[in-house]
């Protein structure tokens, strides 16, 4: 017979495992999130082709540069593609002074695909070493200038927080996968073909990603054209500058280029290791960056449960410490086995960073900066890629592998712990925006803004605790403020009389705002109730810059005074 504490230890097992069902099922539901949304959808497709097509193209170069030129030859594509990718994002950001963000997104995809596929047509005809090497530069240049551009416009395509951050996560994941499908497919194309014509087919499928992007309703809002002379370096000031006035920004970029740092790093140290610390041979290189990729798949489910948790920041500081304390642990005790598996918890730890940071820096950029700091951002990214890659060996010879991997892991645990109380309340403000959003959202004024402008709304709404009975406006007084409904009820008065109730998830003070008019009724608070207030300024820029936005003002105007006409008349 089952005693008591055994059936509450079964029930407690039950519970526990309850709550890990739940949670795998959250984490399912988010990968399905940015799904559900059409335009999302098209993304994130067109991504996987590219990442896939790219992938399959670098093993085909790589063979062909070793068939033109030996290991020599390896390394000067490795400059060919880095060298473009590094001057991309300033170029990109020049040019949004000129071309909206839409416009170039789509030409870059299209000019990518001629660029990679005449490097085939080249390769495939014999066409000298120099003319494929700088067709695959201007193909890295291209590429590397679509990439910010569509991280940027993400924000836009979204309706609601949860559906970014769940987009990020599932583009983050299809790079991790990319990086174990793109070399399988390169490799049995290379069985059949040769290295042109495995360009071909990346070409293919970079056609594959600018139609489905060209299929994407325009996200920016039509500008005035630029006069006068073009100013090439504005667009990079400007997103520069953008990063220097936030705290949170210089925060959050200054992490994320140090752990480029140290993935730059890693990429040279992984070889190193695999060959002189662990007597793997040439095959084990391959062992210990699959082992990364695999992590990084694994860390989508780990990212998914973070999702639901909405504690973005706080999971951005963890992937930082599982990408620098593993390679404590394997200069520590350089073992094969536990080394795989280290490796594996530093992919969880890259695919977490990723997915969040990307996240964390959308939702703090102003929307018009946008495309520009993420393309400046692309840059920076690279150089300290390239930082890394050119820093491991210098350790290597000064301190050792062992040393090197020590010194390189301890970085990013270190600064973590230095910027914990920084990091931390990130998180207060993320989920407080998402709150306001969502109740923003709900409202037909602002249901037609996109979400970087809710976004930036819910960063400026201050929070208004009102007491029973309190008047909140007063009728015939001038407006300030427009307020949203939180939680509470509210009783409107219009010349004394009750004219109509309001409640949760609703809102009031537009009239006097929009048609600058006095104040046309009293609200009062029938309970204890919390509100949202926006200010004058900041309300009417953001329904006037939205024409569906100020349609839907108008709308709600007439329907509130015919409905406090129609009070009056029945009192």
């Amino acid at each position: 017979m089952t005693g008591a504490s055994d059936r509450e230890e079964v029930g407690a097992g039950r519970g526990r495992w309850g709550r890990v069902l739940r949670r795998r099922s959250q984490a399912l539901d988010s990968f399905a999130v940015a799904g559900r949304n059409p335009q999302l959808r098209l993304v994130l497709i067109a991504r996987l082709a590219t990442v896939t097509g790219r992938w399959a193209s670098a093993v085909a170069l790589a063979v062909y540069a070793y068939g033109a030129g030996g290991a020599t030859y390896v390394g000067l594509l490795a400059v060919v593609r880095i060298v473009p990718s590094a001057l991309a994002g300033g170029l990109a950001a020049a040019l949004l002074d000129r071309v909206r963000t839409d416009r170039l997104l789509l030409a870059a995809g299209l000019a990518r695909v001629f660029a990679i596929g005449a490097a085939g047509v080249a390769a495939l005809s014999g066409g000298h070493v120099v003319a494929v090497f700088g067709l695959v530069a201007l193909e890295s240049l291209l590429s590397t200038m679509a990439r910010p551009l569509q991280t940027a416009a993400l924000p836009f395509l979204a309706r609601v927080p949860r559906e970014l951050t769940a987009s990020n996560l599932a583009l983050t994941t299809i790079e991790s996968a990319g990086m174990l499908i793109g070399p399988v497919v390169g490799g049995l194309l290379l069985a059949v073909w040769n290295a042109g014509g495995v360009l071909l087919v990346t070409a293919a499928t970079y056609l594959v990603s600018a139609i489905l992007i060209a299929r994407i309703p325009s996200w920016q809002r039509t500008r005035p054209p630029a006069t006068g002379p073009a100013k090439p370096t504005i667009g990079t000031i400007e997103g520069i500058r953008a990063i220097h006035a936030d705290k949170r920004l210089r925060l959050l970029v200054g992490l994320y280029c140090v752990e480029n740092v140290v993935t730059g790093s890693l990429n040279v140290l992984v070889v190193i290791a695999a060959l002189d610390l662990l007597h793997l041979g040439s095959s084990g290189v391959g062992e210990l960056n699959a082992a990364i990729g695999i992590g990084g798949l694994l860390g989508a489910i780990a990212g998914a449960a973070l999702v639901g948790r909405r504690r973005m920041a706080s999971g951005f500081g963890l992937g930082l410490v599982l990408c620098g304390f593993p390679l404590i642990l394997i200069g520590v005790a350089p073992s094969v086995v536990p080394t795989i598996l280290l490796l594996a918890i530093l992919g969880i730890g890259v695919t977490i960073v990723d997915f969040s940071a990307v996240t964390l820096l959308q939702r703090a950029i102003h929307e018009d900066a946008l495309a520009k700091v993420f393309s400046v951002l692309q840059s920076c990214f690279v150089v300290s890629i390239g930082l890394g890659a050119a820093l491991a060996p210098v350790l290597v010879a000064w301190i050792g592998i062992r040393g090197a991997l020590l010194a390189s892991g301890a970085v990013l645990p270190v600064l973590v712990v230095l910027l914990w109380s920084r990091l931390v309340p990130l998180d207060t403000s993320e989920v407080l925006s998402d709150e306001i959003v969502n109740l923003l959202r709900s409202l037909p004024i602002f249901a037609p803004l996109e979400l970087p402008a809710l976004e930036r709304l819910a960063r400026a709404a201050s929070s208004v605790a009102v007491r029973a009975g309190e008047t909140v406006i007063a009728e015939g007084e001038q407006g300030d403020r427009y307020y949203a409904i939180r939680d509470g009820e509210f009783d409107v008065f219009v010349a004394g009389a009750l004219a109509s109730q309001l409640g949760r998830g609703e809102g009031f003070g537009e009239i006097a705002l929009l048609r600058d008019v006095p104040r046309t009724a009293t609200v009062t608070a029938r309970t204890d109730a919390r509100l949202y207030a926006l200010e004058r300024e900041l309300f009417l820029e953001a329904v006037s810059q939205s024409p569906p936005s100020a349609d839907a003002a108008e709308n709600v105007i007439d329907m509130r005074l015919g409905s406090l006409r129609a009070g009056l008349a029945t009192v």
